[in-house]
């Protein structure tokens, strides 16, 4: 009687092509496998019983359209591969091998938009739903859809900001109507099951891209629409550690505007790294006392220290503000003017 291939694992089914394959071909699988893979793989062999023909075709089968599969959306898409393999053998099954080996290569929902002009995407989205445009957002990398967002008209820049801040899990039969819209226009779609995309830290991601005047002007809107969005993404555009980003002037500038002892007690939470560089840009009289006072100031509460950090990023935002210090976005230099 054959084996129902259906309750079988991966890895049994893995175990049982490695035989059916032969020591030869076997071998050279194995040798492209980690060694954990190896094990879990060997030991699924060695627990092996008789393996009758039928389930031995079956599994090569399976293992042969996934395959097939997977070239098929190497060179046209999901929607390609999955026409072809339901002229083959119905929809059902080619929906279960497409799904399959998109779990397997585990591609991200509009991964066909990373391989798009930033300006072509603009042109078939900008007419699109602020909320459909968030979706998109939240699953491209933080620079692209940086350079999407900042291209969008200036009308709909902040709302479709807010909507990637408050985006949470969004169900998959949503992404995929979402990707089956844009397949019509752009003809390549990718799809994977349940995914979880967007939030604060997503937006601030894409934030840190686009320029100075992009970013200023959705946080004005977003501090009118929703204010705690705003303050959100405002304490994790620029964290304390990043001070060691900014050049000398600019941080002595900062230091002016520092109380001492809070100074000392936002440098307790942090590395050797960034005390190195705010002594570097102190007299020596005053880090020796620095030094000084954080040695006598014994443990301090974390919440405590965090609290200190925030308010002289709060100082370096301020400073920036007004113009008196320039951070660069993008990964760019940062200067002082």
């Amino acid at each position: 009687m054959a084996i129902r291939t259906a309750t079988l694992s991966n890895k049994q089914k893995a175990a049982m092509l490695l035989v059916a394959l032969g020591p030869d071909s076997s071998g050279k699988i194995l040798e492209t496998l980690t060694q954990d893979e190896v094990e879990a793989l060997t030991l699924e062999i060695a627990r092996m019983g008789k393996v009758n023909s039928e389930t031995r075709e079956v599994i090569i089968e399976e293992f042969y359209n996934l395959c097939v599969a997977q070239d098929f959306i190497a060179e046209g898409g999901v929607e390609a591969a999955r026409e072809a393999l339901a002229a083959a053998f119905g929809d059902d099954r080619a929906d279960a091998i497409v799904g399959r080996v998109l779990q397997a290569l585990q591609v991200m929902p509009f991964d066909f938009v990373k391989r798009a002009d930033a300006s072509q995407i603009v042109a078939f989205i900008q007419n699109e739903h602020p909320q459909t445009i968030a979706l998109i957002l939240a699953y491209l990398s933080s620079a692209q859809a940086a350079n999407i967002l900042q291209s969008l008209p200036g009308e709909i820049r902040a709302d479709v900001a807010q909507r990637i801040a408050t985006l949470d899990k969004t169900p998959p039969e949503v992404i995929r109507e979402v990707e089956r819209v844009l397949e019509r226009k752009l003809s390549a779609v990718v799809e994977q099951d349940f995914s979880h995309a967007g939030g604060v830290k997503s937006l601030v991601d894409v934030l840190n891209y686009v320029d100075r005047s992009t970013e200023k002007t959705i946080l004005e809107s977003l501090a009118e629409t929703a204010p705690e969005i705003a303050e959100a993404v405002k304490k994790l555009m620029f964290v304390f550690e990043d001070i060691t980003l900014l050049d000398d002037r600019a941080i002595q500038l900062v230091l002016k505007e520092v109380d001492a002892k809070e100074l000392g007690i936002a440098l307790k939470g942090v590395g050797e790294n960034v005390q190195l560089r705010i002594y570097k840009n102190m007299s020596e009289r005053a880090a020796a006392m620095l030094k000084e006072d954080m040695e006598y100031m014994g443990p301090v509460r974390l919440r405590t220290v965090e609290d200190a950090q925030q308010r002289i990023v709060n100082i370096i935002r301020k400073l920036e503000e007004s113009g008196e210090i320039t951070v660069a976005r993008g990964g760019g230099e940062e200067m002082i003017v």
